[in-house]
């Protein structure tokens, strides 16, 4: 497998992944042309040192994979650094043959490099496969997360 840093002609494959559950569905707009707020964020993301937005590839060079580690610097722990990990997908035809655990060691080895002393994620609570299997790669739901959803005036 090859990891590396999504390029713009890869955000139609990504958003594909994202948008291929029942949730992503119910709130990402995968069509064709993509909506131009996608490639904005993608933009957004690559230019900012502190997001990477990773792909990785099997043999063959297609994109089986998709997730996005955010590098937080805190005051905190001394001055730590806080990785946030997100929109975790491995595409569907894929899934089951522990290219998921894979990919997690691979995410954990980038975020160590980097200096953070802590990976954290969340999941949505209708997702309990999902939340099985970080619990099985040894994260542990020690907080208690909330959200507030605004409105777009």
């Amino acid at each position: 497998m090859i990891f590396r840093k999504a390029k713009l002609e890869d955000v139609a494959m990504i958003v594909a992944m994202i948008a291929d559950d029942v949730l992503g569905a119910a709130r990402e707009r995968f069509e064709n042309p993509l909506p131009t707020a996608y490639t904005t964020a993608f933009q957004n993301i690559d230019k900012d040192p502190n997001q990477e937005l990773i792909v990785v590839e099997n043999e063959n060079g297609q994109i089986i994979g998709t997730l996005q580690l955010s590098f937080l610097q805190y005051l905190t722990y001394q001055g730590g650094i806080r990785a946030q990990i997100e929109a975790v997908r491995i595409h569907k035809d894929f899934r089951g043959k522990g290219l998921g655990e894979q990919f997690f060691q691979w995410a954990i080895a980038r975020v160590k490099a980097k200096g953070a002393h802590v990976l954290q994620l969340t999941s949505d609570k209708k997702r309990p496969n999902a939340i099985r299997f970080y619990e099985k790669l040894g994260f542990v739901a020690s907080h208690e997360g909330m959200k507030l959803h605004l409105q777009k005036d």
